[in-house]
């Protein structure tokens, strides 16, 4: 099959010749027909995160077919749908998993990090991790869904109860989020790169009722806001947005050193936390809430051997939405 590969972190994702995944007993194989373009895979590629030590397949957006089943597998039969996202396992057994908190589990492996991911025409997934989906959806747009989504979703409800929502970085994630709070009755107001007037106006015509500038404050303190830039500088920057008793939720897996900062910013109980990673829960919970709203997803599809083009135009904020990678129609694997 073909796929794009990290092979050193730093450099382009290679075009490969690569082995279709053999299943295992607890898995699905998928023939993959979209899969999101994350900015996690830009940590992944660009060495951000601990590069694995071997060559790997990134992306963890992934919609696939189902082609196979392991012996083990009772959720799924050949020809469903399914989803898979970046928690790939968890061990079910320690202190976090016992007390619903799964994306902690220090066993945990993630998809498109650890294992393969879908920027491939196939992908192996293990099916208790995997998200069924329902046929007749365009997988193009609901790949987005299973990370900006998810990741997004969690760190929505950490926010709490806000009336006024900041978003800082309006890409994949924080176009969801934006709908999502605007479906919950709240008001959000966004925060761009500097000068980026096409975000802007991308975000008021979501409901936004303020885009801006990250550099500006916005015209009233808010309750909480999101961090989906991996900005460092941006921490106390929200800080002084939030109004006294605030949240300021990062939502990113990486994220540049965090400047110091006087602690006058962070009296008055705010606070600044973070999210990892995600639970299944969230993705059940998610998956239902979002045909509801409905959740529209702006896309810009790419072929799958143009990864390193949607890499470095996610990289360069000039993708409006999510970006993703369509492979090539390929025979089902028997």
């Amino acid at each position: 099959m073909r796929a794009m590969v990290v092979e050193r972190p730093g450099q382009p994702l290679a075009a490969r010749e690569w082995p279709v995944p053999e299943p295992g007993s607890d898995d699905i194989l998928l023939r993959v027909l979209a899969c999101g373009v994350c900015r996690t895979d830009l940590h992944v590629a660009d060495g951000d995160l601990p590069h694995p030590g071997h060559p790997v397949v990134p992306g963890h957006e992934i919609v696939g077919e189902v082609i196979r089943c392991g012996a083990s597998v009772s959720r799924f039969r050949p020809g469903d749908l399914a989803g898979v996202a970046w928690l790939g396992f968890a061990c079910g057994a320690c202190r976090y998993c016992a007390s619903g908190r799964e994306n902690l589990c220090r066993s945990a492996r993630y998809t498109g990090w650890q294992r393969d991911g879908g920027y491939a025409e196939y992908a192996a997934a293990d099916a208790r991790f995997a998200f069924p989906l329902p046929r007749g959806i365009d997988p193009a747009h609901v790949a987005p869904l299973l990370c900006a989504g998810l990741i997004g979703y969690r760190a929505w409800r950490m926010a709490g109860e806000a009336h006024r929502l900041g978003v800082y970085g309006f890409g994949a994630a924080g176009h969801i989020v934006a709908q999502v709070a605007r479906f919950s009755g709240q008001q959000v107001y966004a925060f761009t790169r500097p000068g980026d007037d096409a975000a802007q106006r991308f975000a008021r015509s979501l409901g936004s009722a303020w885009a801006g500038s990250s550099d500006e404050l916005p015209p009233e303190p808010l309750d909480a806001a999101i961090l989906f830039a991996p900005v460092g500088a941006l921490i106390p920057a929200a800080l002084r947005a939030v109004a006294p008793g605030g949240t300021v939720v990062c939502a990113g897996i990486h994220m540049s050193d965090i400047p110091s900062f006087p602690y006058a910013l962070l009296w008055e109980e705010r606070s600044v936390r973070s999210v990892a990673n995600l639970t299944r829960a969230d993705g059940d919970a998610f998956l239902a809430l979002a045909p509801r709203i409905p959740v529209r997803c702006e896309v810009t599809p790419f072929p799958l051997e143009a990864a390193n083009d949607a890499l470095d135009r996610l990289r360069s904020g000039r993708i409006e939405g999510a970006a993703v990678l369509l492979p090539p129609l390929c025979t089902p694997h028997s």
